[in-house]
């Protein structure tokens, strides 16, 4: 995960040593090398997926107007609007995971995507199911991640199942984004006090709500927010196009992102950025904006 553009793009691997340098262990040879195991746990997850992310941006070294991330990516949307430096960021996110973890015990919660069905009907198939079980991501039409504890999300299935949605668990640790949060926001909240954010550069949207954020103490109140409520992706979306937003540029390892936005409006320009290989397409589309 991001061998290509530290071997060919100096700002990259210096990302990645300020990376290694912030954490005080060799992320870069975690995220090179493995073991898989130990890279996808959260608390390494996070702060990897970040620096990738950051490294591909500085490699870019393109202007954007303004900035979003679904979830871990609001931070890499921060770093890039100046509102956090990079080495605090990268520290923070490793805590933001330590405190995920650590909130609900392995297997108490779980997580499950619904594909098809309505909005209204999926949250009142979780309303009424006795236990906790929430929408927690809505990501686009005909996608909507539900989480809560694991015997409340199997009962709440079965309902989204009756209404002819197709209904999948996924393979995750801990019931992201679910009220059952409300413990890592607690514990991770001192961990983002103690860190100085400037005056973003440009807008950032957040996850909690939607809306354009312009200064540091909004963008800090979002960010400890947002670990125990729902990423409002499709919102988000829907506004930066009314804001005027014409090209959308995903940036960081997969593509998810330009997936759901082709659902939210197919007509929309978009690419995607996961390797240098992709540096000069995207250069191009941004010249055309």
């Amino acid at each position: 995960m991001g061998r290509a553009a530290f071997d060919e793009v100096p700002q990259a691997r210096q990302t990645f040593e300020a990376a290694d340098a912030a954490l005080g262990e060799s992320l870069t040879r975690l995220c090179f090398e493995g073991p898989e195991a130990e890279l996808v746990l959260t608390h390494n997850a996070q702060p990897a997926i970040l620096t990738t992310s950051i490294a591909l941006l500085r490699g870019l070294n393109s202007r954007c107007d303004v900035a979003a991330g679904h979830s871990l990516g609001e931070y890499s949307a921060h770093v890039c609007a100046g509102t956090l430096a990079f080495e605090d960021a990268v520290a923070l996110v490793r805590q933001r995971g330590l405190c995920m973890q650590q909130a609900v015990p392995v297997g108490a919660g779980a997580m499950a995507a619904v594909l098809g069905g309505e909005r209204d009907a999926i949250e009142q198939a979780c309303a009424q199911t006795e236990g906790i079980v929430e929408p927690v991501n809505f990501n686009c039409p005909g996608q909507i991640v539900v989480a809560g504890e694991a015997d409340a999300v199997t009962r709440a299935g079965e309902r989204i199942k009756a209404l002819g949605a197709k209904f999948r668990p996924l393979p995750v640790s801990a019931p992201f984004h679910s009220s059952m949060m409300r413990p890592a926001e607690e514990c991770f909240r001192p961990h983002l006090d103690a860190v100085a954010l400037s005056e973003p550069s440009l807008a950032v949207y957040a996850n909690v709500d939607a809306t354009a954020v312009h200064d540091a103490r909004a963008a800090r109140e979002a960010l400890g927010k947002q670990v125990s409520r729902a990423v409002r992706w499709e919102e988000i979306i829907v506004r930066m196009l009314e804001d005027g937003v014409g090209l959308f540029v995903e940036i960081g390892p997969g593509k998810a992102l330009t997936g759901m936005i082709r659902r939210i409006d197919k007509d929309v320009a978009r690419c995607n950025v996961e390797s240098p290989a992709d540096f000069d397409a995207t250069r191009e589309a941004i010249a055309r904006t």
